[in-house]
């Protein structure tokens, strides 16, 4: 059975498809296919698994397919420019449908390719990574890094549709389903306390990939997600809670250089991102603990890298595109499912929580 959501931005609304048995039907996926042609944009890793499948479905297309190098350290500048190289090549014209087979890093560099090949042209995100289905392949934020800073060239453009087959998160590596968990607790805190619960009630069968248990936390976070970007589609208010973690998060991603996986590090920054609410007295210390429990059950990394200083943390932190006018904004939390962002916090509670270390969440 196939669930559909719907993100609603009027004329640019579009589906999320959630099933099982999706890479195989034909019907449903061209009905995204903006024209004749088809470039797969995909890495090696999942083109061995699915990238047959796709292009069976699709047969009825003139389909290429794109295979980049895979992993975060190549979501670059350079990788964008073999991609529009492809697309040159092989003379795709702007009727064409990209469509973006993996995890979060081709979604973005397929949607920043999309956006910009010659102004902009249709593509549809198929996610086979749990962080990629649940974040960042709704919402239409594309992008590539630039070494100083994560995701700080891109553009924002809305997928026709996002198809997210669960048959393929059974070849997905535990590290990086686990790392997909990591976003979807998030949802719990920021947004649905009672949601925050049930994962605290279910994280056996979330580690055992039990499906019942796994539909209904991709549903569930894929529907907040789907609100959040329908009520504030640029980030200009709301939408900034759904980086709860992230300005914490992507300065250790930068800081090591991509050693930590995007929902690992994402975990770290939600307990960073507690431990400073708690210490800016928004949070109670017994909330911020089942915070970092939660995660830890997951086997998920809680405390940053010791040899991370809180002064190149900091650093780190100002390269963010939450910061306006100079100002560090921060996504903080006054209770579980109630996120704010603001910019009024207390600079010594942050400064803190980056002393703290091991130390995070405790009394």
């Amino acid at each position: 059975m196939t669930s559909t959501l719907t993100v609603e931005l009027g004329e640019r609304s579009y589906p999320i498809l959630v099933g099982t048995d999706l890479l195989r039907d034909a019907e449903c996926l061209a009905r995204f296919v903006a024209g004749r042609q088809v470039c797969i944009v995909t890495n090696g890793t999942v083109a061995a698994l699915y990238l047959r499948t796709l292009e069976a479905a699709l047969a009825r297309f003139a389909v290429d397919a794109c295979v980049l190098p895979d992993g975060e350290q190549y979501k670059t500048l350079e990788t964008y420019g073999k991609l529009i190289d492809h697309l040159m090549a092989h003379r795709h014209a702007r009727t064409t449908t990209l469509i973006a087979l993996g995890g979060g890093v081709i979604g973005d560099i397929t949607g920043f390719a999309a956006a910009t090949y010659q102004r902009g042209v249709a593509f549809v995100q198929v996610p086979t990574t749990l962080l990629a289905l649940v974040d960042s392949s709704v919402g239409g934020k594309t992008a590539v890094n630039h070494p100083a800073g994560k995701n700080m060239i891109g553009a924002f453009h809305q997928p026709r549709a996002v198809i997210a087959d669960l048959d393929t998160l059974a070849t997905l590596p535990q590290r990086e389903y686990l790392a997909g968990v990591a976003e979807i607790v998030k949802y719990g805190v920021i947004r649905d306390a009672a949601f925050f619960v049930w994962l605290e009630r279910n994280v056996a069968a979330l580690l055992s990939r039990d499906r019942d248990a796994l539909n209904h936390a991709v549903i569930t976070s894929c529907s907040i997600k789907a609100a959040v970007v329908g009520a504030d589609e640029r980030e200009d208010g709301l939408r900034a809670i759904l980086n709860f973690g992230h300005t914490f998060g992507h300065a250790i991603e930068t800081l090591t250089r991509y050693e930590y996986l995007h929902g690992e590090s994402v975990a770290i920054g939600m307990v960073m991102a507690a431990d400073t609410s708690m210490r800016c007295g928004m949070l109670d210390a017994g909330s911020a603990r089942r915070i970092k429990t939660l995660i830890a059950a997951f086997g998920l990394p809680v405390v940053p890298p010791g040899n991370l200083t809180a002064a190149a943390m900091r650093s780190a932190m100002g390269v963010d595109k939450k910061v306006v006018d100079g100002r560090l904004r921060l996504v903080l939390t006054r209770g579980l499912g109630d996120a704010i962002v603001t910019d009024h916090f207390d600079q010594a509670a942050l400064a803190a929580t980056l002393a703290a270390q091991g130390r995070l969440c405790e009394d």
